[in-house]
């Protein structure tokens, strides 16, 4: 967890690599949908 927050400060972790890391997790847990022509990007 302090790895984390150091991390948050120091800028290593923006917003937009939790966004990134969003997409690619629900990509893995729901490929399926992905075969079926859902659309996994957050935002747009």
């Amino acid at each position: 967890m302090i790895g984390l927050y150091v991390a948050w400060v120091y800028h290593y972790i923006t917003p937009g690599i939790l966004k990134d890391i969003a997409e690619a997790l629900l990509a893995v847990f729901l490929w399926f949908l992905v075969l079926l022509g859902v659309d996994l990007h957050i935002g747009g």
